[in-house]
């Protein structure tokens, strides 16, 4: 622990008494809400189910702009239905991480569940179509009934059911099975999911006897499944180097699969595995099933070892072995079905290039490493085999960088509350709650002020090294909180973070000179050059509100620190930022009064795949205000 982060934490702290009182104050160490936690009914179901209105209503009102209650209780007009809304507000966040009691209809006085307000949302939605302009759901573009209104409905009905399950497993299995290695711990540890999208564990098309085995909550566990692909329709690509030698993709996956796998592969074939799900689900694709019929594809059916899918679902981990394995899968998970593109798998090699260029020396060389280890870096995706134009049969290797001992955690999953063993039977705590209590128990210090700290030294490990990347060589990455993982050390402090995902890289059109001299024809394949507008747009969100706007959120809601003094925090770091880096994240966040943000509930309404189609029109935004700006007026 450094000095002059004891100060600057007890100084923001301080600063508290400072900021009218509008907002819950941080609790002591080791106190709790209390017993009328709707999240901590005794039934998993009812828990599963608060959880779904709250994101529900998280989302309405961050989409549609309501402000906080003037007397602790929120009323949400329905006008379409005849209806209002009455909703108990327990902790009314500055960042949007709201926490509410049981929903009520007015004037009828019946609880309202999140299906009820999941179908209240999607009348109301498809009524804008023919509201007044401004007096509508969504921006004027985006007015229109949408085909999944009433789809809505079954998927938060879908996210909640697979909720309950989750939570009432964890419940009776609290403790990871002995060996479970702290990285694959912390990927099965997302049991509520986004906090700020309506339907976070909805996977249309899973079975029951499906979710068992494939569900990271779950803590499913499965074999690959096997095609042999003949060599004239491979696609393939590897920057994966050992000993300074590229080692091809197939005989990646060769050694990965193991001898028994090989013994059955025929002669001019290479192996490609798929996810059960997805073999199951492309047989029946036409394209798919004539290469089955001449023998171009040959079905060798599971093999090998179990893999362990990670909180994405569809990019699988096996302790020990040298990668990981991103698979297609054609479920709707969230937003998106999650068939990789060729672009993406292109975006992932080409990544690994470009830092390999000197790009990665020059970065960590800004940041000293500790112990041996960068401080941050990227988990790479060096390497992929695909069979050629046909979508969903292909594979992405990732590197498999974190042993045993590592702590290691993807943020969403360490802000998540969940049950723990030996803690009260229908408890949920997250990691983040406990690092902070154990950290305020063992240092005799308030709980708000080892959670600055822990905050500051976030930023300074996590958030400082990405404007590096995006300031220096225009390379902006998309780091929310699933995609970005924090090292933390023995005592359980941040130490370092790694970014992944071969999806969210953003190439600034201003820097296409530099980065092309650095890799010729960069882009050219993975179409990852942007403009720069779009950039600073997603890199607000994804960084700033996403990432570290999202962790205040959780520290507030979890009453672990006031939100005020995190975003004064926030604000003196961009400061210093601004100066210090080139990006220009820091000024946007800084002075810009609204932001442009994300807004997951009406992507849902219209039916908008986040995977298809340009950068700029995937999914919809809202302009909200900004709370570092708000804070400073």
């Amino acid at each position: 622990m450094t000095a002059s982060r004891v100060v600057d934490a007890t100084t923001l702290v301080a600063a508290t008494v400072r900021v009218a009182p509008a907002l819950p104050q941080p609790r002591p160490a080791g106190e709790r809400y209390g017993s009328d936690d709707p999240l901590e009914h005794s039934d998993a179901y009812a828990a599963a189910d608060a959880a779904g209105v709250e994101s529900l209503l998280r989302c309405w009102v961050r989409e549609t702009s309501l402000g906080p209650p003037e007397d602790g209780m929120l009323y949400v007009l329905f006008p379409a239905a005849g209806t209002t809304l009455r909703v108990p507000v327990r902790h009314w966040s500055a960042v949007g991480h709201h926490r509410f009691g049981a929903a009520v209809l007015e004037p009828s006085g019946h609880p309202a569940d999140a299906v009820t307000v999941a179908a209240l949302i999607a009348l109301e939605a498809a009524a804008s179509a023919t509201t007044t302009p401004g007096a509508a759901y969504g921006p004027p573009e985006a007015r229109h009934p949408g085909p999944d209104g009433p789809d809505l409905v079954a998927r938060v009905a879908d996210s909640v059911r697979r909720t309950a399950t989750f939570i009432a497993d964890r419940r009776a299995r609290p403790e990871a099975p002995p060996h479970t290695h702290p990285f694959l711990d912390a990927e099965q540890s997302l049991l509520l999911g986004h906090p700020l999208h309506p339907t976070p564990k909805g996977r249309e098309g899973l079975s029951e006897a499906e979710a068992d085995v494939y569900s990271p909550e779950l803590r499913g566990a499965f074999p690959l499944h096997w095609f042999a692909v003949d060599r004239s329709a491979l696609a393939m690509d590897s920057a994966w180097t050992e000993r300074g030698r590229t080692v091809p993709a197939d005989l990646l996956l060769a050694r990965l699969a193991g001898p028994g796998l090989g013994l059955r592969l025929p002669e001019g074939h290479a192996a490609l595995p798929l996810h059960p799900w997805q073999a199951n689900d492309v047989r029946l694709r036409p394209q798919v099933a004539a290469l089955l019929d001449v023998g171009i594809l040959r079905d060798l059916g599971p093999a090998g070892d179990d893999w362990h899918p990670t909180s994405s679902v569809r990019t699988v981990y096996r302790p020990g072995a040298s990668a990981m394995l991103k698979l297609s899968l054609a479920l709707r998970i969230t937003n998106s079905r999650r068939e990789n593109l060729r672009k993406e798998l292109h975006r992932g090699v080409e990544a690994h290039r470009l830092l390999r260029s000197g790009l990665a020396e020059q970065w960590q060389a800004a940041f000293p490493r500790s112990g041996g280890t960068p401080v941050f870096d990227i988990v790479r995706d060096p390497a992929w085999l695909a069979v050629r134009s046909v979508p969903g049969l292909d594979v992405v290797l990732r590197h498999n960088p974190f042993g045993p001992s590592d702590d290691v955690n993807c943020v969403a999953g360490l802000t998540s509350p969940r049950p723990w063993p030996g803690a009260p039977g229908t408890e949920l705590r997250s990691r983040l709650d406990r690092l902070v209590t154990r950290l305020a128990a063992r240092t005799a210090r308030p709980a708000a002020a080892v959670a600055a700290e822990w905050f500051l030294r976030y930023l300074d490990a996590v958030i400082l090294p990405i404007l590096w990347l995006d300031g220096e060589a225009g390379v902006a990455l998309e780091a929310h909180q699933q995609n970005t993982l924090v090292l933390l050390d023995a005592e359980g402090w941040p130490a370092g973070g790694r970014y992944r995902d071969n999806q969210g890289y953003y190439f600034r059109e201003s820097h296409r000179g530099a980065l092309e001299r650095r890799l010729p024809g960069i882009g050219v394949a993975s179409d990852t050059f942007v403009t720069d507008a779009v950039v600073d747009e997603r890199l607000a969100y994804y960084v700033g509100i996403n990432n570290v706007l999202g962790l205040i959120g959780a520290f507030g809601s979890q009453r672990l620190a006031d939100e005020r003094v995190l975003l004064a925090a926030f604000r003196r770091f961009l400061a210093r930022a601004a100066i210090t880096s080139r990006s220009a994240l820091p000024a946007r966040l800084l002075e810009t009064p609204v932001l442009r943000c994300k807004a997951n509930l009406l992507t849902r309404l219209q039916g908008m795949d986040e995977l298809i189609g340009p950068v700029d029109t995937q999914s919809q935004y809202v302009t909200i205000p900004n709370p570092l700006a708000v804070t400073a007026a």
